[in-house]
């Protein structure tokens, strides 16, 4: 697979959001699955588990209708770059069916690559990462910081709520705190607890500073 050019085009696309999920965003779960990959994955698996960390965001939703791709989009793109016809249809699965809204009412079984994209995503999503990460989604969609009388438990989200405003604080507990019970990989998994005690840190510290009296 040409993956220098698939590297570009996903560059290229991405470059413009201003929502946290950027190229930067996509480099740095290319990172997070380099790092939990096991030995066992054959040269072919990874080239599916990199491209699959840079298309990942390129027909999402959340992406502006200006830059967002198609599936049938990226499939020309990776035929024409040298993918089998099995690592196109893995790939546009795992990037159609590895985000948190798709998984919300119903798991979606993704293979061993896909696992692996998934938790490196899911990563980026928690720690001080995604702290920065979940303050810079919620201003571009003018969520407010905090506000109870709009709380929401993870049991009450739905794949219909789940980009209802409610606030930034709330996201934590409807989802970033119960993402580490969710990951695929053992290697995942043990990151995803370190940093969601820092994330846990964090949000006590705001809680004492937002209750501090003079």
């Amino acid at each position: 697979m040409e993956l220098a050019t698939i590297k570009e085009f996903a560059k290229a696309v991405l470059a413009e959001d201003a929502t946290g999920h950027d190229w930067q965003h996509a480099v740095r779960v290319e990172e997070n699955a380099r790092n939990i990959c096991p030995p066992s994955l054959t040269e072919q698996e990874i080239e599916s588990v990199r491209a699959a960390c840079w298309l990942h965001d390129t027909i999402d939703e959340k992406l502006a209708a200006a830059s967002r791709q198609t599936p049938a989009t990226i499939a020309a793109l990776l035929r024409d770059n040298g993918a089998t016809v099995e690592q196109t249809k893995q790939i546009l699965f795992i990037i159609q069916n590895l985000s948190y809204s798709k998984n919300i009412e119903q798991k979606i079984t993704l293979d061993a690559v896909g696992q692996i994209v998934q938790d490196a995503d899911r990563l980026d999503a928690i720690g001080a990462i995604g702290i920065a990460r979940a303050f810079y989604y919620g201003g571009s969609q003018g969520d407010a910081l905090y506000n109870a009388e709009k709380a929401r438990t993870a049991s009450e989200l739905t794949a219909a709520n789940y980009r209802d405003n409610t606030s930034v604080l709330n996201h934590f507990y409807e989802k970033l705190f119960h993402l580490k019970d969710q990951m695929n990989t053992t290697a995942g998994r043990e990151e995803a607890e370190r940093r969601t005690l820092f994330m846990e840190e964090f949000i006590g510290e705001f809680y004492r500073e937002m209750n501090h009296k003079n």
